[in-house]
């Protein structure tokens, strides 16, 4: 398991001018395009051009998620206008997500109300730093994923299995992006359904998924006032973020706003290898 975790950090897919091999060593963050070492204040500067800042995560790693609140809070203090997307809530649980923007829930109202365990399920311990950073600073906080019915059906019966009302306004998924296809099945080991439509049903319902994020998103920009210094930062896992064909993929599809891409590593005491291609700037925790 931890080979093939590492496997698709390499995966020559992405950016073709960036199919360079890098080394990573632990407590390390990489600029990818100038391919060296940056302190997180020059990393918080170097995003300045970007409306959206995807940073992804191990769901499990408390690590990613300290890192994460630190990136959030960082731009505050860089005096950006942010605003906090999380694939951890769909779209339905915006009005708790509202309350503890304006501190009027405490963490166990929230929890209950927002229906953390049933929304997302793992501990609530390991995101509490980023709940935190949105609560202190009274952060826009937005709940971008889709219903769980709604991809299951689509990996079920496929997209046009879900009547038109129901879908929420999503874009018909594009399912032609070969690169997002490789990473889909090396993140699944390789391994394909039984049976060509099943097959494009799955995958069909990985790209619902993305798509109807970037949707999220860009419908809620449409709702806020215009300004220069927005920071839209998206979390949602590795898988989503990764080699830039998943949710940033799809907001370009829509937008010229710019996007950038952070992707947290699994920790490692050794260096470890990563395609260029991966993200803008990748992190080695240290194990």
């Amino acid at each position: 398991m931890h080979a093939q975790r590492e496997t698709v950090y390499t995966l020559p897919i992405g950016d073709p001018r960036r199919q360079y091999l890098l080394s990573v060593r632990p407590d390390e963050i990489v600029d990818t395009h100038r391919r060296r070492v940056v302190n997180p204040h020059e990393m918080t500067r170097l995003l300045e051009p970007a409306t959206f800042i995807l940073i992804g995560e191990l769901h499990d790693n408390a690590q990613h998620h300290q890192f994460q609140a630190q990136v959030i809070d960082a731009l505050v203090q860089a005096g950006r206008s942010v605003i906090v997307g999380m694939e951890m809530f769909d779209r339905t649980k915006q009005h708790a997500l509202n309350l503890w923007t304006l501190n009027r829930l405490s963490e166990a109202e929230f929890v209950e109300q927002s229906e953390w365990r049933t929304q997302w399920g793992f501990d609530f311990a390991l995101y509490r730093p980023i709940f935190e950073v949105i609560y202190r600073h009274r952060l826009r906080l937005v709940g971008l994923n889709v219903p769980r019915a709604l991809v299951r059906q689509t990996a079920r019966g496929g997209w046009q299995s879900i009547p038109e009302a129901e879908r929420m306004g999503i874009p018909d998924p594009d399912l032609s992006v070969e690169a997002h296809r490789k990473l889909f099945y090396a993140l699944l080991g390789g391994g394909h359904p039984t049976g060509q439509q099943q097959n494009d049903n799955f995958y069909a319902a990985q790209v619902v998924w993305d798509t109807g994020m970037a949707d999220t998103a860009l419908r809620y920009l449409e709702r806020t006032v215009p300004s220069p210094r927005l920071a839209f930062v998206i979390l949602a896992g590795n898988g989503h973020v990764m080699y830039d064909v998943g949710i940033s993929l799809r907001l370009r599809m829509r937008t010229p706003l710019t996007t950038r891409v952070i992707v947290p590593l699994p920790p490692s005491d050794q260096p470890v290898q990563v395609r260029g291609a991966l993200g803008d700037f990748v992190w080695l925790p240290r194990a």
